[in-house]
């Protein structure tokens, strides 16, 4: 059992990131841990795992959870072996087989004799029997690194596991292993990912917002209803209000209008009986006193109903606030874009594809590139931008505008400033307050157009330039997408989804996430052998 109480968490800055979080979650549990992107997931998952101290609060765990943290980067300068802390239990366990039974290595070892058949196993289990243990962790990919610490749960069989984006850098038949570990583990499991297909296994949604952690009793399929009849219940008070509001001001008018002419009335009535002019002010000051607390009752109503109004509407999802706005393309349907003939490219004289590559690709088009880690998505992507040349084969390409998007999203320049970056793709002179009113539309309000592009997220930086792809007067007439929902939360995962629904070009995508691919209505696979 892990039960967290009262925990809060401040940043160096003194930042209030998260206050006073609680929950429990029982032995044998599986929980997805949810919430926006910059809210806190990942530093909970530090927090339970001690690598964080918490401000305040209190946290009562059953055992040492095991911790397999988004980023690797600071492994690298270690070996598998130590990256996994199993490297002085193997150097025991070879010298007391070596005949150096000291009692130092009997300690070390701790009766634990099947150490070295464990990593076996669960090297070949995630497919990673090429490997030493040995080997530095800089020399392996980024799949290759999250197995070798998935491959650790079978090493050390902790009771608790804690996955932050586990699915990230894996290719299809490595996330198909994660999903039947997931499924058939006992372990308590807490898992931050945007996986659909990976959240739809976990049982309990725990949702961390600035409000606090809201508890779900379903799979993500179930939390995503919940939030839908919430979303509904939502629109249909916004409406109401919207109603109320209206309302308010007609009465306000016609309450206004009677009152003035009933002024009117009595003025002139006054007159023809021959009130004396002192008494024709007074009488006056009295009609216009009156008529001021009218509007004043008639003021703090609609401020009520407006301020009520706001509150609402700022509960939306962002998505809701968003408009995209795509130019048409201006290439027509079908027309020839890329054709490939027996193309293949070699890296140390070792040809790539086992077989020569022949495809086409037409405008409209929308493709998923598919293989598993090394079968050479990018080099396709770089051949089809036309920043490689095949070894071998022709390639025929069209003139047509192309827009490669990365994982780090590299068109964003990060020494510029927000404001600075959409002026990079105003093509048409717009002016500055229409680029300040498209930054508003994509939720860029004012505090943000001075911030350095470099302090974006990397849904801020995807927000970032689809705002600048949708000001240019041309559409682009082919994106390429890589990865694209990598670094992204779910919530960024829609946004982008609902951007590209609306893009009436040619669309390729590399992408292991089959429920985005899916939603963005990919018609066409090109699967690399």
């Amino acid at each position: 059992m892990l039960t967290l109480q009262n925990i809060s968490y401040l940043h160096a800055n003194r930042h209030l990131l998260f206050d006073k979080i609680t929950f429990t979650i029982n032995s044998h549990e599986k929980v997805a841990l949810i919430g926006n992107n910059g809210v806190g997931k990942s530093t909970l998952l530090k927090i339970i795992s001690r690598e964080l101290q918490p401000a305040e609060g209190s946290i009562k765990v059953a055992s040492k959870p095991y911790f397999i943290p988004q980023i690797f980067g600071q492994f690298n300068h270690l070996t598998i072996a130590q990256a996994l802390q199993i490297d002085e239990k193997l150097t025991a366990f070879h010298e007391i087989l070596n005949g150096n039974v000291s009692e130092e290595n009997l300690n070390i070892l701790n009766d634990d004799w099947t150490i070295e058949e464990r990593c076996n196993e669960a090297l070949q289990y995630w497919e990673l029997n090429d490997l030493n243990l040995n080997q530095k962790l800089e020399t392996l990919s980024g799949g290759q690194k999250t197995k070798v610490f998935l491959a650790g749960i079978s090493i050390h069989q902790p009771e608790i596991i804690l996955l932050d984006e586990p699915s990230n850098h894996l290719d299809v038949v490595a996330r198909a292993l994660l999903y039947q570990f997931i499924k058939n583990t006992t372990a308590t499991l807490i898992i931050v990912s945007h996986d659909r297909k990976l959240l739809n296994l976990l049982n309990a949604v725990y949702e961390l917002s600035k409000h606090g952690i809201t508890v779900y009793g379903g799979n993500y399929a179930f939390y995503a209803e919940q939030k839908q009849i919430e979303k509904n219940a939502l629109a249909n008070d916004i409406q109401s209000k919207e109603k109320a509001l209206r309302k308010a001001k007609e009465k306000e008018r016609e309450t206004l209008q009677r009152q003035n002419k009933l002024d009117s009335r009595g003025e002139k009535k006054q007159k023809k009986a021959g009130v004396s002019r002192i008494m024709m002010n007074t009488l006056r000051n009295n009609a216009e006193n009156s008529t001021a607390k009218a509007k004043d009752i008639h003021a703090e109503k609609i401020g009520n109903i407006s301020q009520n109004l706001q509150d609402l509407r700022s509960g939306l999802p962002e998505i809701d606030k968003m408009k995209f706005g795509f130019e048409k393309t201006a290439l027509h349907k079908g027309k020839i874009l890329f054709t490939a003939k027996d193309v293949n490219h070699s890296f140390e004289n070792q040809y790539l594809w086992r077989e020569n590559l022949n495809l086409q690709i037409k405008s409209g088009d929308r493709i998923a590139i598919q293989g598993i880690n090394g079968s050479g998505k990018t080099t396709l992507i770089k051949m089809i931008i036309g920043t490689l040349q095949p070894k071998t084969g022709t390639i025929y390409k069209t003139d047509a505008k192309v827009i490669y998007i990365d994982q780090d999203y590299s068109l964003i320049q990060n020494q510029l400033t927000v404001f600075d970056q959409i002026q990079q793709f105003n093509d048409s002179g717009l002016e500055e307050h229409t680029l300040k009113m498209k930054l508003n539309k994509f939720l860029f309000s004012q505090n943000d157009w001075a911030k350095p592009c470099s302090a974006l997220s990397g849904g801020e930086k995807m927000r970032l330039l689809l705002c600048c792809l949708t000001i240019n007067t041309k559409a682009p007439d082919v994106i390429i997408l890589d990865e694209p929902t990598n670094n992204l939360d779910i919530q960024n995962i829609e946004i982008l989804t609902a951007a590209i629904n609306e893009y009436d070009g040619t669309l390729i995508v590399v992408s292991h996430d089959d429920l985005f691919l899916e939603e963005i209505k990919i018609s066409d696979f090109i699967s690399l052998p």
